[in-house]
């Protein structure tokens, strides 16, 4: 990656061809090459019509670590090769994280290597306990930012994580559902994607084991992502939503006590 193929003998006058769809490097990563437009696919989106496959790793942040002091969390989205396919940054305030923990309305903005916002994810105030239903989580998917392309819904349950995918039109596509205890020490934890009427699997979303040091004394998590590769690419970005909100709801820890949101709190 990154090398330039510089052709030999090639006679004067004739000009060599640029390599096209190769990876790009900036600052030392390696970035996913960019695509061609695609019509009728929302800019930016155009990477996930060529992977079935996603792994999302969250950055280690050294200030929570030493202070427990919540910092805005990043993340890496690359596909199976290593090549960044986009990063992510959440954006809320310092009270906001600090004070409402996992539980925070967030604002996760998703660029591509240009630079450009194509995705952007928000998720309001709500409560994730079984025991107040009318009020559960939900995620909202916008590519390009303001045009909303898809929601997460949880699902009612007295004790499985149960969500539910939908497009922009709030009709039902998928359902996410999770294990009866998201917990688990040395192997990953698995939340199927199935079809509308739970009888065929899809996809997965899991999060993945990372040991015993970064499991214990950080909030870094690593995730990955399978579907079909002919997936419409907007369930596919909402599926990436689905992750993050997954993400904050079970697996981020809450201030100094290691608490975590999830069906029963």
């Amino acid at each position: 990656y990154g090398f330039q193929v510089q052709a030999m003998g090639v006679p004067a006058g004739l000009a060599v061809p640029p390599i096209q769809n190769q990876p790009i490097v900036k600052e030392g990563t390696i970035w996913m090459p960019i695509p061609p437009s695609l019509p009728n696919c929302p800019p930016g989106l155009e990477y996930l019509t060529q992977i079935d496959q996603i792994l999302i790793h969250q950055q280690i942040e050294l200030l929570e670590i030493l202070t427990g002091f919540e910092t805005n969390n990043k993340y890496e989205i690359k596909n199976t090769l290593g090549q960044r396919v986009y990063f992510a940054a959440e954006d809320t305030d310092c009270c906001t994280r600090n004070c409402c923990g996992p539980s925070r309305p967030f604002t996760i903005r998703i660029i591509d290597n240009l630079g450009h916002e194509v995705i952007t994810l928000q998720r309001p105030l709500r409560c994730s306990s079984c025991c107040f239903p009318c009020c559960l989580q939900e995620l909202e998917v916008q590519a390009p930012p303001g045009t909303p392309v898809g929601y997460v819904v949880q699902n009612w349950h007295p004790c499985l994580p149960k969500f539910t995918i939908q497009d922009e039109k709030r009709m039902d596509i998928l359902k996410i559902i999770g294990p009866c205890v998201v917990c688990s020490c040395c192997e990953d934890i698995h939340f199927e994607v199935k079809s509308v009427d739970e009888t065929s699997t899809v996809g997965r979303i899991s999060k993945q084991w990372t040991g015993f040091l970064k499991e214990a004394f950080t909030d870094a998590d690593n995730f990955g992502i399978t579907f079909p590769m002919d997936l419409n690419v907007k369930m596919k970005a909402v599926m990436i939503g689905a992750c993050f909100l997954i993400d904050f709801m079970f697996f981020e820890h809450a201030g100094d006590n290691q608490q975590r949101t999830g069906v029963w709190q």
